[in-house]
């Protein structure tokens, strides 16, 4: 990611923003609306949101179905409130549908909620186990350890790839050149493949793992960027610069759905290079030298971890290297029980234990 992703993404999030906040309260033609909740109204998750409507005096409501995003959750032959338990949901905002009859007719009102974090992330240090030296050309986008070795990809135009990296040397052991239209993003191994991102060519590439030699592409759908993706197993994680970690179908990459990130201050944005570690998403936040770790079945940032430090500071004299070559690259080696972080253009790898802060 350069630096103008940054100012792209913070664009597109207030655009986002914008239109949430623009949405209005339907009101049908009898004159029934929400009494509540209020439009746009924050609840923490896991509370039951109270939905009531206001009925002008003569009315007579003889149905009222009402739906959060789609999925019926509650039925009533009168206009009596509601309560829609939380539970269990993901994070961000919910689109409330009531249908209602009267008088033999049927109206449609619609108002969002918004879904919060509750939950105040623990904090975390870091310990330095090792160094090991990093090539300072690997603009990093991707990292994983696999079979003793890193799978590394890096990005920037012209200057784009994909390789296995030895981790004793930092050596790199193979590799291939992206072509130079595309600005190479994050990866992961999904069986005999490894499967990448590209920014904004709103493009995947999937290649042989072996070889490393491209097999095929495929589009993105909802998604509009690449940025970082991990692999639990199962499904793929992909996150494109906002606060969503989008599922994708590990076997035609088809995205399946989203989770919205939120710690307990609101969305957390930036979400970049991506690793899954004992059923979490670990994910680095663009520009900041933090990693959040994230319940990928509600989006709650459970814990923060501060990697202040970890480069030298005034290790880069230059104000846009400073601004470029920021921490991003998670890796961990299940087997051996090892974290390794890095940055763009770092010198180091760094393996390292989370301490908790007092």
């Amino acid at each position: 990611m350069s630096l103008s992703k940054l100012v792209l993404s913070a664009c597109l999030l207030l655009s986002v923003s914008f239109v949430i906040s623009c949405k209005n309260n339907t009101t049908v033609g009898s004159g029934v609306s929400f009494k509540a909740p209020e439009q746009g109204q924050s609840f923490p998750l896991g509370t039951d949101v109270k939905v009531a409507l206001e009925v002008p005096s003569g009315s007579n409501i003889t149905s009222a179905v009402y739906t959060l995003d789609g999925k019926p959750v509650a039925t009533k032959n009168n206009a009596d409130p509601v309560a829609i338990p939380t539970k269990g949901l993901s994070l961000g905002y919910k689109l409330i549908t009531a249908i209602i009859e009267e008088d033999g007719k049927k109206d449609t009102l619609t108002i969002n909620f918004e879904l919060k974090s509750a939950v105040v992330p623990s904090q975390y240090g870091y310990q330095v186990i090792k160094t090991f030296p990093h090539d300072t050309a690997a603009y990093t986008q991707g990292l994983e350890f696999h079979n003793g070795r890193f799978l590394e990809s890096t990005g920037q135009e012209q200057h784009s790839s994909l390789r296995w990296v030895d981790v004793p040397t930092g050596k790199v052991l193979q590799q291939t050149k992206l072509d130079d239209q595309y600005f190479g993003e994050g990866s992961s191994l999904v069986g005999d493949k490894v499967v990448m991102l590209t920014w904004q060519n709103r493009l995947g590439l999937v290649f042989d793992a072996k070889t490393l030699t491209q097999q095929s592409t495929f589009p993105y759908q909802s998604s509009m960027e690449g940025w970082g993706l991990c692999f639990d197993g199962q499904r793929l994680y992909k996150s494109d610069g906002t606060n969503k970690i989008w599922f994708l179908n590990k076997d035609n990459y088809k995205e399946e759905g989203f989770i919205e990130v939120y710690n307990n201050y609101g969305p957390v944005p930036q979400l970049n290079e991506l690793e899954y570690i004992d059923g979490k998403i670990y994910a680095n936040v663009y520009t900041k030298n933090v990693v959040v770790v994230i319940d990928p079945a509600t989006g709650v940032v459970e814990k923060e971890i501060d990697f202040t430090g970890l480069l030298p500071a005034g290790y880069y004299k230059d104000e846009v290297d400073q601004a470029n070559n920021v921490l991003n690259g998670i890796a961990y080696d299940k087997a051996g029980k090892r974290l390794f972080v890095t940055g763009k253009k770092w010198p180091h790898m760094f393996q390292v234990n989370l301490v908790a802060k007092p």
